[in-house]
Formats: structure tokens, sequence, C-alpha cells
């Protein structure tokens, strides 16, 4: 027998380049987790390239080798070997057979594609006639690579946490519905009185007696049903709450980083996911659990009243099973192809909507509709195969429900006329078939609830598994030093990437306490990188940051970023009140010092003039407010902090001449005894600094005071000489 070549789904959107070398190392007997190798191959939301997987392979143990063949060329190559698809994604190719190509493609499955389809994916252009690939063969040392725990540890514990303190309601509802099945098992014999007794000796009052019964049934399983409804509502809404919440703070504790690697609609999908285990967990789980009960209880009755029957009702329900057990497989890959569009549209339209003014600035609406339209037939593509493997599926179950149906109708009814049992006792047997079958729909109906439970768990174990920015089992300062210089020493720091060159290379600096340090230089020169080391969004890769000689990364996350007060070029504007937007993580302001942080940056007339003044809501949920008023605000958010450290980017770049005046005034007594580190390129934003650094391409190449390095005539000079409006 053939063995089947190995095939993983990638996770998320990006995550094509990770995964084909996940399905390699599995056909070569080694197990690699997808956290670990994503990592070695720098993925980030905009994907990976062929030297990232190449580099994250070498590390692994396998040597590779990248070139562009032409298809010749490929089908003499080493398989299995990794292809550049379509320009934006990565496919395995396993086999070449007959003019036959078998790829393995993380996003779609297992395909076979003929020559025509294969080049039309592979080539790049037209001209060149032929594709990228990276070949690749295991190297000595790579099967003493020691492997990873299989990645099958779903943490259905996690999930189960949730429900463990509402035990006793589950336990009432358990009562409740045992209660039912109980009273579901009268019906039968009560149906076969009415036809037997009843009817045969025409007592209208035992047939009256026996519809009472009945009619009492019915309203004891609609009070059970309806309790049951209500204690349902209340477990399932307080425990969606608490594993969105947890969820959420989870996502907070991540590091910067994780942001930068996935999309928003990665994000959003996964925390829909929780629902759809919520649901299996509580609706699914307990009905499949009484529909056992049923099936076992009412089979056995099935049993007594005729064991033809009970063999018929066995073997077809068995074919049912098999049927729709065939179809499993299928619904997984359906289910990636539903995540992943769904991802990329939600992603496409919360990106179209925060650039609509861009758009129509641009006048692209049509090429940006023309976007959406083609997701949306992805979409419709989707369903359709959807619909069709749903149709195949019931069908199939028709066909083998209906063919029972009459097969146990014609037994039972010749059973009747042969005088094997009455009428009443056919009767009784159509109910119980149909209370027997119904337990056989809510367990297939179980079992495909579990595979999306699954898929989704697994998806959510990957946020859960995810390291967060402060290890708990280390120790931090939970006190700033006396001393607050700050010291960059041999820091070496280049963003997530394959291919990126470093940004610093043993960069050195020294920024004193209480001091006002300025750092200048061209676009690109790594000035905000200094920053956003300095608040910790990344690590150095090489070197240390430190505080007052203690090192940065020893400092509490929590302590260290409530010191800090920052304006960026990507703070955000919330959808709330001014004062809520100033004093974001206070829920009841502090008066005096939402008053100091309004004056500090001259936002007084701007609340004066608004309806509501400080109550008046901004952003998406009320008033738009211009990018002067809103870097003025982002000024009063980091006044309002009363940091020991100020960390300002381009901070006053949009406002006019006046504003800007008057607030560098009033800021510049603010700063008093901070440290400040300001990035600008504006000479009256820095020539106040106590120094100023002039960094080209990552390095220092001046420092000084602004006289002193206006009489130096160097870079610092060409920098800012228009603006000096001196001559050469």
């Amino acid at each position: 027998m053939l063995k089947r070549f190995p095939h993983y789904k990638q996770m998320d959107e990006m995550d094509c380049g990770a995964t084909c070398l996940r399905i390699l190392f599995k056909y070569y007997g080694q197990i690699v987790s997808i956290h670990k190798i994503r990592r070695l191959c720098q993925t980030t939301k905009n994907g990976v390239n062929l030297l990232g997987i190449s580099e994250a392979a070498e590390k692994l143990g396998f040597r590779t080798y990248g070139v562009r063949l032409s298809l010749e060329q490929l089908q003499e190559a080493e398989m299995p070997c990794i292809l550049h698809w379509n320009q934006n994604h990565f496919v395995v190719l396993y086999k070449i057979r007959k003019g036959k190509y078998n790829i393995s493609d993380p996003a779609q499955g297992l395909i076979t594609y003929d020559e025509k389809e294969f080049v039309k994916n592979w080539f790049s252009t037209k001209e060149l006639y032929s594709g990228l690939s990276l070949l690749l063969s295991p190297a000595p040392n790579f099967y003493q690579i020691e492997e990873d725990e299989p990645e099958s540890t779903l943490k259905w514990s996690r999930i189960y946490i949730y429900f463990y303190k509402y035990k006793r309601l589950f336990i009432q509802i358990f009562l409740g519905m045992l209660l039912a099945t109980v009273l579901s098992l009268i019906a039968p014999f009560l149906t076969q009185s009415v036809v037997d007794i009843g009817i045969n000796t025409k007592n209208i009052s035992f047939i009256n007696l026996i519809l009472i019964a009945q009619l009492m049934l019915f309203f004891g399983n609609t009070a059970v049903y309806f309790i049951r409804s209500w204690i349902m509502l209340h477990i399932t809404t307080r425990v969606n709450i608490s594993i969105l919440t947890d969820l959420l703070i989870k996502l907070m504790k991540l590091p910067m980083q994780f942001f930068d690697v996935k999309t928003h609609g990665d994000i959003m999908q996964r925390m829909s996911d929780q629902q759809r285990i919520e649901s299996f967990l509580t609706g699914n789980t307990l009905n499949t659990l009484f529909s056992l009960i049923n099936m076992l209880i009412f089979g056995t009755l099935l049993l007594v009243y005729n064991k033809s029957i009970f063999l018929i009702f066995l073997v077809s329900t068995t074919l049912y099973t098999l049927w729709i057990l065939a179809f499993m497989r299928y619904r997984r890959e359906l289910d990636h192809k539903r995540f992943k569009i769904a991802s990329e549209n939600q992603t496409y339209m919360v990106e179209m909507i925060q650039s609509i003014k861009d758009i129509k600035l641009n006048n692209a609406q049509k090429q940006r509709r023309w976007g959406w339209e083609g997701l949306q037939a992805k979409l419709f593509k989707f369903k359709v195969e959807s619909l069709a493997l749903s149709q195949y599926q019931s069908i199939g179950s028709m066909a083998i429900n209906q063919a029972k149906g009459i097969l146990i109708t014609f037994i039972s009814a010749r059973a009747v006329i042969d005088g094997e049992i009455t009428l009443g006792g056919m009767m009784a047997i159509q109910y119980i078939v149909g209370m027997v079958s119904n337990p056989v729909e809510y367990l297939l109906e179980f079992m495909q609830s579990y595979q999306d439970a699954k898929i989704s768990l697994e998806r959510l174990n990957e946020i859960y598994e995810t390291d967060e920015e402060e290890d708990i089992q280390k120790s931090y300062l939970t006190k700033l030093p006396d001393n607050l210089t700050i010291e960059i020493r041999n820091v070496t720091f280049r963003y997530f990437g394959a291919g990126n060159d470093p940004i610093f290379t043993k960069l050195n600096l020294t920024l004193p306490t209480g001091k006002t340090t300025a750092i200048v230089g061209a676009s690109g020169s790594g000035k905000t990188t200094i920053l956003k080391l300095l608040l910790r969004y990344y690590e150095p890769e090489e070197g240390e940051i430190l505080i007052g000689g203690k090192r940065l990364d020893q400092i509490d996350f929590g302590l260290w970023r409530d010191s800090c007060g920052s304006v960026l070029q990507e703070n955000y504007v919330y959808a709330d009140t001014i004062e809520r937007n100033i004093a974001i993580n206070d829920e009841h302001p502090d008066v005096d010092k939402l008053q100091n942080a309004v004056r500090t940056a001259n936002l007084e007339d701007f609340i004066a003039d608004e309806p509501f003044g400080l109550a008046t809501k901004i952003g998406t949920a009320g008033k738009g407010i211009s990018q002067g008023q809103r870097q003025r605000l982002m000024i009063a958010r980091a006044v309002y902090k009363d940091p020991a450290f100020i960390f300002l980017d381009e901070a006053t770049n949009s406002l006019d001449a006046n504003n800007e005046k008057e607030i560098v005034e009033k800021l510049d007594h603010f700063f008093s005894k901070r440290t400040v580190i300001v990035v600008a390129h504006r000479l009256s934003t820095v020539k106040n600094a106590d120094n100023i650094v002039v960094l080209e391409k990552g390095e220092i190449v001046e420092q000084g005071t602004h006289q002193e390095l206006t009489i130096l005539k160097g870079k610092y000079f060409e920098l800012v000489k228009n603006q000096l409006e001196l001559g050469n």
C-alpha cells in the first residue's frame, strides 16, 4: 500500500512558508512545531520570503539550494521541494508523473495539476519561463535534532474549567433530561394501548384517559425544555463572557511583536472561534449524552418488540454513520478554507474603512471595490463547494433513511397481517424507530461539531501557548533606581523578518537623567527605533539598555510604562470623550492633573469651543479632530501621566507656528528634572536640548549642543540650514 504524502493546513493567512517546511519535516520522519518553524522563518504579517524558509531549514538540519528552474530542469530536481506559487504563496511539490504534478498546498490540501495549470501558477512571468524553487535534502545532523512534542495537545481542560463552577446547574439539567427520557419511554406504550385496547374494545373512556396522560406528558416535557433553556442561557452567557475576558487578558499580555505578525482578521477570527467551542460544550455534548441514553433504552425496546426490525435498523444506522463520516475530511478542509477567506475579508474590510479618505482622495474607489468583489467571489465559490458537499451528504443519508423506513414499515405491516404483532404494536415500533433514529443524527452532529470545535481550539491554543512578554517565573524590579540615566550599550537590532539588515550595530549612547536629549537624522536612520527599544516594543538582538545601572529587561513592565510618557506617530484616538482620551488609564481622572495637561498642551480654546467641554465625544464615535488637535491631545495624554521619562517622536510637526511656540515653551517648563528624549526635524523643537545626537544609517556621527553643532557645520548643519536660513 502506497504511503500517503503528509499534509498540514496553514493556521494563518501568512503561514504557508512555515507550513511547507513542517510538511517536509513530517515527510522525513521528524516532528517540529509550527511555532518553532514560524519563529525561525521570521514570519511577519506580510508573510515570509524564500530566504527566511531557507535559513530556518538550514538551522533545523536541511541542506538548501534556492534556484530558478525551467520546467525541464524541475523534472530532474530532487523531490519533494518548495515552490514559490502565484507570486504570493508557497507549496510543496512532491511528485511528477505522466504530466501530472502532485502538490501539497497548505491552503487547500493535496492537489494534482496538469502541466498547463501548473505552469500558470508556478512561472513568475510569461517571459522568463521559469519558477523559483527551494531544493532541500537532509544534512548529516538532520536526525540528531531533538523532536518536539507532538502538537496534538489540545487543552480541553482550559475550557472545561469555565463550566466546573456551574456543576450544580448541570446536575439540575441532567436530572431534568433524565426525567424527559423516562416520560418519553411511556409514550409508545400509551400509543399501543390506544389502538389495541381503546379502539379494539371501543372504550372511549379509556381512550380519553390515555389522551389525557399523553397531554400531561407533553406538558411535562415542555416544562423540562423551558427550564433547561433558561439554565443553559444563564450558563452560556456567563461562560462566553469569561472565555472572551480571559482571551483579551492573554492578548494584552502578549509581546508587541505578536501583533506585528498577525493581521486584524486572524485575531478577530480567533476571538469568534471560542463561540463554536462554547456551543459544542453546552449544546451538542449534553444532547449527545442523552441521545446515547435514549438510543440504549429504545434500542433495547425495539429488540424486545422485533429482532428482524432491530437488525435492519442496526445495519442501516451503520451505513448512515459510515456515509456521514466519509465526508468529515472534506468538511475539515472546507473549514480551513472558510477561516482563510473570512480572515482575508475581515482584514480587507477593516483596512478599507480605515483608509476611506485616502481611497477617495486618490479616486481608487473602483479598484478597492473590485478587490472586495474578488474576495466575495472567493466566498461565493466556497459557499458553492460547501453546499455541494452538504447536498451529497444529505442525498445519501436521506436515501438510507428512506430505505430503512420503507423496509421497516413493510416488515412490521407483514408481521401484523401474519398475526405476529398487533396494529398497536406496529405503531409503537414506528415511534420507537423514530426515537432511536434521532440519537444517531445527534451523534453525527456531535462528531461534526467536535471537529469544528477541535479546529477552533487548535487556533485558540496558539494564542494561549504564545509566551507572554513578562515571564511569570522571573523576578522584576518594582522600584526605579534613584539615578535615571539611560545607557545604551553595544546594542544591535534588526526588525523581525528574513533578510532585514540591522538598524544598529554596536550602538552606544548615554541619555543623562534630568536632561533633554534630541535625536535628529534623515528618514530611516533609526531615530524612532531607539524610542521603541526604550519603550520595550522590542528587545535588542545584542547588547543591553541600562536605567541607572540596572538592565531595562529586569524592570517590571507595568512600572516602566507607568514611568514613561510618549507621543508617537501611531498613537491612537479612542472613540470616547476628550477627558477619557487624556486620562486613559484612570477610571476617575484627577481634576488638577487634567487641567495641567490641558494647559500644557494648549487645548483650552479647543475644549472651550466644544458644546460638552471635556465630555465631548471624539474619534469614530463623535467629532473628528484635525492632526494638530490630535497631536496636542497626545501631548496632554503624556503630560497627564506625570512620568519620569518623556519620549516624543515628531510631537509638534502638525502644529502651526504659534501653537508650537507656546507648547514648546510650556513643555520646556514641564521637562524640568525629567529625562526627555525628543525625535524631531524642526529646529524649534530641538535647539534648546541639552544634547543633540545626529544619526546616520544607525550610527552616531555627531553630538553636542545646537551652538556647537552649528559652528561645526557638519551633518547637523546640513539638516537644519534651510530652517536657519544660512548659506553654505
